[in-house]
């Protein structure tokens, strides 16, 4: 088990590196609007406790990412749609725009890689990567809801 460890260690370092290269090229976001944007489209309006608890980061710093999307015009601030007093950050319609393209560009580069792939491996590879993910969520009592 130990081996199999540090090569699935060794090819996330290489994924990330990977990601990070194809993202540096083609996106409209950063990596931080990305996935502040996909939580929102997943959930709707958040306030920043719910996202302070959803990606378990510190009030601070999604002041700041949600500041910096809000002058981007990504995201605006609207009054609590239950009636609650704080309020909650919703996606605009550029914000919607531009995740969507992001998202285009992420779907067409992985085509490309799994073009050799058969429909069985690449549908083999999501549930494995989908029982990674979800284990790392039980460790951290945080799941992603998922579509």
């Amino acid at each position: 088990m130990r081996q199999a460890t540090e090569n699935i260690e060794r090819e996330m370092t290489l994924l990330a590196r990977y990601r990070y290269m194809a993202m540096a090229q083609t996106t409209q976001l950063d990596r931080s609007a990305y996935i502040l944007l996909c939580r929102i489209e997943l959930d709707g309006p958040l306030s920043i406790g719910q996202l302070v608890d959803a990606l378990d980061l510190d009030t601070s710093t999604l002041n700041r990412q949600t500041a910096a999307m809000t002058r981007a015009g990504l995201v605006e601030r609207i009054p609590d749609p239950e009636g609650g007093l704080a309020r909650k950050f919703r996606m605009t319609d550029e914000g919607a725009r531009k995740l969507a393209a992001d998202r285009e560009d992420a779907v067409n580069n992985l085509q490309r890689v799994l073009a050799d792939w058969t429909p069985e491996e690449a549908a083999d590879f999501a549930a494995a990567l989908e029982r990674f993910n979800s284990s790392i969520e039980t460790i951290i009592g945080q799941p992603w809801p998922r579509p």
